[in-house]
């Protein structure tokens, strides 16, 4: 049976209508759903009793299991468990402008980064629209608060995965759904330039975020697979394009690898990059792992690759840290498939989305 959870509004409609019904329905079952947040369609009381047994019978209303959670200082990790066994993590974070969750898009990742620990497991499958839904049901749940903010930054490439991922905006961002403003959710790619382009066509203002971390080619290619296929100047020419046709401003992910990318020349590379550009860099301190050798750069390092971004009029801010007591920093995740049930994979990290 189809989860309901993976129906848009619009879906909802067309299913009342072909039989018979009328599309009012639907807006009744979604507030059920996202705004009461029921899990059962016998708790929809303002419903006829056929029209309930209709829906038991075609859909389910099942959610994922909190298997474990950890938490820290404005932070907590949750661990998933699917229907089919595996496994997925999902951060909230609390900021002084309200809750944001940093959901999960796959099993797994496909990309390969370098320095990203969940690549280290390849995808096993995409997360359909209610397993990313849900994350967010099950944590303000859980926590008792609203969730405010969603940043889709967690395990897997979201373009890579990109129907399920635009049904998850469109639901919600939908003031029948979860009513989660377009300026509220932030979608992070490693650079998949023909989706890029797909997702300027959207009519989301929803923000977008780029996993860069290079100033150049020969760089970019040694620590993301995905340069070969989509060059830097082919990635930045399509981000110009992106910005010209939204008006909206691109967040451009910057982890600092010591020794690789994080020297003076690297960082006035960076800002001739992007010169010009409607976007701001988020530097981000590496987290040392105990698989991978990248080392973190130095505070120092850090603070003067910051000044030259300044100096060069480039917008940028130093990441805030959270989680790296639990293990929900970028960089500090474990992808073996047997380590599953101990902690499972958090890639990236949720942020601020001022600059």
């Amino acid at each position: 049976m189809q989860n309901v959870y993976n129906l848009t509004l619009k879906d909802l409609e067309d299913y009342f209508v072909s039989k018979g019904d009328k599309k009012f329905r639907a807006t009744q079952v979604f507030e059920w759903l996202y705004r009461k947040k029921v899990t059962s369609f016998s708790e929809m009381t303002n419903l006829k009793k056929e029209v309930i047994a209709d829906l038991e019978e075609n859909f389910t209303v099942s959610t994922l299991k909190i298997v474990k959670v950890e938490k820290d200082v404005d932070v907590a990790k949750y661990l998933f468990s699917l229907n089919d066994s595996e496994k997925v993590e999902a951060v909230l974070m609390n900021h002084d402008y309200g809750n944001s969750v940093c959901i999960s898009t796959q099993v797994g990742c496909n990309m390969g980064c370098k320095f990203c620990e969940s690549g280290r497991l390849k995808k096993v499958r995409n997360l359909e629209t209610h397993e990313m839904v849900e994350q967010l049901l099950e944590i303000e749940k859980e926590c008792g608060k609203r969730i405010s903010h969603v940043v889709v930054m967690g395990i897997g490439e979201p373009f890579d995965n990109y129907e399920n991922l635009v049904r998850f905006i469109e639901i919600v961002n939908h003031d029948h759904g979860l009513a989660l403003g377009s300026r509220h959710i932030t979608v992070s790619t490693c650079g998949v330039v023909p989706k890029i382009i797909e997702f300027s066509k959207l009519p989301y203002q929803v923000n977008l975020a780029i996993s860069l971390h290079a100033p150049n080619n020969e760089i970019r290619d040694q620590i993301m697979p995905i340069n070969k296929a989509y060059p830097l100047e082919v990635l930045i020419d399509t981000l110009k394009k992106y910005i010209e046709k939204t008006n909206r401003r691109v967040t451009f992910e910057y982890i600092l690898l010591s020794g690789i990318n994080d020297r003076k020349e690297h960082a006035q590379c960076l800002a001739e990059l992007v010169r010009g550009m409607n976007c701001y860099i988020n530097l981000i301190p590496y987290n040392e792992t105990n698989n991978i050798d990248f080392k973190r750069s130095k505070k120092e390092t850090i603070l003067e690759f910051y000044d030259i971004l300044k100096k060069n009029k480039v917008n940028a801010t130093i990441r805030r840290e959270f989680g790296s007591k639990i293990s929900a920093a970028c960089g500090q995740l474990r992808s073996k498939k047997e380590e599953y049930d101990e902690i499972i994979l958090y890639d990236r990290y949720g942020k601020s989305e001022r600059s």
